[in-house]
């Protein structure tokens, strides 16, 4: 089985011109049910591309996003996002055509993660140092209470690959190489 990054390129760095060709059909089939036919929607022709996009973007305001990726090691994932980071267990399954599965988040939270693994596949490793994940907590004592708590579980803080992240923040790598920073600043919401 040939094993393909997020950038589209096997481990020899050439691109695999079936992932790409999956993504690019499902991008385009994203863009169709949202109403996009060649660039434009019927009833906004008149509107530049640009102005299109950004008010058919602006409907997934309300969307609950689910990041997913495979794991070889659920059950360290899984201790380091729920004991760590103090996230709760959603939902569970085990077997599911062939995957066995964690949600994992905070009830009410507009978020969740969901780690698979499929026996006889292998995930491999994060295929960069700056594949991140960002929590921004601007309270310090919850943001001190957030990092202390992956320490008391035996995770240490590791040097950014971006040394951005390292002015008010900390960045902790998961199990599989994957890193979480908990950022001690608000994001703006305007």
């Amino acid at each position: 089985m040939i094993q393909t990054r997020m950038d589209g390129t096997d481990r020899d760095g050439k691109r695999n011109k079936r992932w790409m060709i999956a993504l690019t059909t499902l991008i385009g089939a994203a863009l169709m049910v949202a109403g996009w036919r060649d660039g434009n929607r019927t009833s906004q022709s008149h509107k530049t591309s640009g102005e299109r996009i950004m008010e058919n973007a602006s409907t997934l305001h309300s969307a609950h996003l689910r990041v997913a990726r495979p794991t070889d090691d659920l059950a360290a994932v899984v201790r380091f996002y729920r004991d760590g980071l103090g996230f709760a267990v959603l939902y569970e399954f085990k077997d599911h055509d062939g995957f066995d599965g964690v949600m994992l988040g905070h009830s009410g939270a507009a978020y969740h993660l969901e780690f698979t693994r499929r026996a006889g596949h292998s995930a491999g490793r994060a295929p960069t140092e700056d594949n991140l994940l960002v929590f921004y907590l601007p309270d310090a004592r919850q943001w001190q209470n957030a990092v202390k708590r992956l320490e008391s579980h035996g995770y240490h803080a590791v040097k950014s690959f971006n040394p951005y992240w390292d002015k008010q923040g900390k960045t902790f790598e998961d199990p599989d190489g994957y890193r979480v920073v908990l950022q001690n600043a608000s994001w703006p919401t305007t």
